[in-house]
């Protein structure tokens, strides 16, 4: 990358050539520059800032929240990509430790704990399994979770292998929510937690069904979701006025791994890449975790791993 910026700019810098003119040499020496910079700020993401952690925290004004949970804490984290730290699991720990010292009633996970094959979860297993939360850590599926980046012998090997990713995550205690919904109770009150699997965009195959997972979306029930890809509020919560969701929890943008000055190219591909969203009649809401770990590009340039810290609080 360094040496295309570096080529685009000396590219330009000859143009006075065409009309018999010189090079220009100082442009040359801007792109040459650019380039160190970009090569400086490239090993810094890759060394260093994708090993760091930014916890975000977030105050939910939820609307009609039973009593019991003003003041709930949830913690989520996405978007692990473990895969991609082979069997060395410092990083992993590291999060746990983060997680648990921010003392959370819930954890909820929104999707791609690996990058290709279920095998690549077995390192992390045991460090995974140290998240602690009185209410538990709910989870769901990504878009890579389901073995299409790879090559299988038969539609049966594949289905084995994701069917060993989720044994994986309910041997750690986690509560996996394939179409499902799991109600946390306090006293007398409760909250749903509606688990889809993923619902993308194309390319990104459709496994999951709200439907399915939660009939009468409509009803008085508070509820939270658990949707891996933020287009699926876009298109199906956002704005609708048969859908009594307060709030989504998503993951998969990674902010493209890059982010500087609140800007990302990945805005280029999701109008909601990362933070909180609401519709335009203020009664859904979206929060996009950025992710904690890497896939492509083993870098982030300033888009460091993210944990949220979310609170729901009564609305007055």
């Amino acid at each position: 990358m360094p040496k295309l910026v570096f080529v685009v700019v000396d590219a330009v810098a000859l143009l006075p050539v065409l009309w018999h003119g010189r090079r220009w040499r100082w442009l040359s020496l801007t792109g040459g520059v650019i380039a160190i910079v970009a090569f400086l700020a490239m090993w810094w993401g890759a060394l260093v800032n994708r090993f760091r952690v930014d916890v975000r925290e977030v105050d939910f004004e939820f609307p009609h929240l039973p009593a019991a949970f003003d003041g709930f804490k949830i913690v989520q984290i996405s978007d692990l990509h473990v895969g991609t730290y082979g069997d060395d699991d410092r990083f992993v720990r590291k999060l746990v430790g983060v997680i648990n010292g921010l003392h959370p009633d819930a954890v909820m996970f929104t999707g791609d704990i690996v990058n290709r094959h279920s095998s690549e979860l077995i390192p992390f297993v045991d460090a995974l399994s140290g998240i602690e939360a009185p209410y538990g850590v709910f989870s769901i599926l990504g878009n890579h979770d389901y073995g299409d980046y790879a090559d299988w012998p038969s539609e049966a090997d594949k289905a084995a292998d994701v069917a060993a990713l989720c044994a994986m995550q309910e041997s750690m205690g986690w509560k996996l929510l394939l179409n499902q919904t799991e109600f946390i109770h306090s006293g007398r009150d409760s909250i749903a937690v509606i688990g889809v699997e993923n619902i993308g965009d194309p390319p990104f195959r459709i496994y999951g069904s709200l439907p399915k997972a939660y009939p009468g979306v409509g009803d008085s029930v508070s509820k939270i979701l658990l949707s891996h890809n933020p287009a699926h509020w876009t298109d199906s919560i956002s704005d609708h006025d048969d859908v009594n969701i307060a709030l989504t929890l998503s993951g998969h943008t990674h902010a493209m791994q890059i982010e500087v000055a609140g800007l990302s190219p990945a805005a280029m591909r999701y109008a909601t890449w990362g933070g909180m969203y609401g519709d335009e009649a203020g009664r859904h809401a979206l929060y996009v975790n950025i992710g904690a770990g890497t896939v492509g590009m083993p870098m982030r340039l300033g888009a460091t791993p993210e944990i949220t810290l979310i609170t729901l609080k009564a609305m007055p």
